[in-house]
């Protein structure tokens, strides 16, 4: 099975929203390649400039464990992004889990994987907007893991408040923890409980 997680990158990456994600994952020993729409630097949200590993034409979904779509204004200023949503298409359709949030679920909506899928965002009428034909299978939670139906791939979904629920549902579906450490994780990152320190690192 592939050990690379590819991480999206584009101008106005939000770039606090993959961050806990990411670095778990690594620190469980998967390889993070970033991918933009060519590999010239991008600029995110925050000032950081990335050079892409690779552009996204030379993306496969047989070469990725997983594809990680962080938000960014420019999911909603136009098209810019939509090759990233057909991108998710195409891993879906291999059984290659992918996991949007804040403005990529937007995206996503608007590509049509999430007509027939459960998943969230920042609130219902976000994604209503887009006219996309999911409103009955959106979950007012956290984060949401759809579970893919006939060898498609799972797909995860959060709003912008909530990268650690993001992150938790990534790092359980790609194993780097696991029943009470994946619990104890949440607790430490989400509600600075002292506790689950100990739980984590026993």
């Amino acid at each position: 099975m592939a050990r690379t997680v590819h991480l999206a990158v584009y101008d106005t990456l939000a770039d606090w929203e993959p961050g806990h994600a990411t670095a778990w994952l690594a620190r469980a020993g998967h390889e993070i390649r970033t991918v933009g729409p060519t590999t010239d630097p991008v600029t995110t949200i925050g000032g950081m400039r990335i050079v892409p590993d690779l552009a996204l034409e030379d993306l496969r979904p047989e070469d990725s464990a997983l594809l990680i779509l962080p938000g960014g204004d420019l999911w909603d200023t136009g098209d810019d992004l939509a090759p990233f949503a057909a991108a998710a298409r195409r891993f879906l359709d291999a059984g290659v889990p992918v996991a949007a949030i804040c403005g990529a679920t937007a995206g996503l909506a608007r590509e049509g994987l999430l007509d027939d899928r459960a998943h969230t965002s920042a609130v219902s009428f976000y994604l209503a907007a887009t006219g996309y034909k999911g409103g009955e299978h959106y979950v007012d939670a956290d984060a949401v893991t759809d579970k893919g139906a006939d060898g498609a791939g799972d797909l995860i979904t959060a709003g912008p408040t909530e990268p650690v629920a993001f992150a938790r549902e990534v790092l359980g579906r790609m194993g780097a923890f696991e029943g009470a450490r994946l619990d104890a994780w949440y607790r430490l990152f989400h509600d600075s409980d002292p506790a689950a320190y100990e739980e984590l690192n026993s």
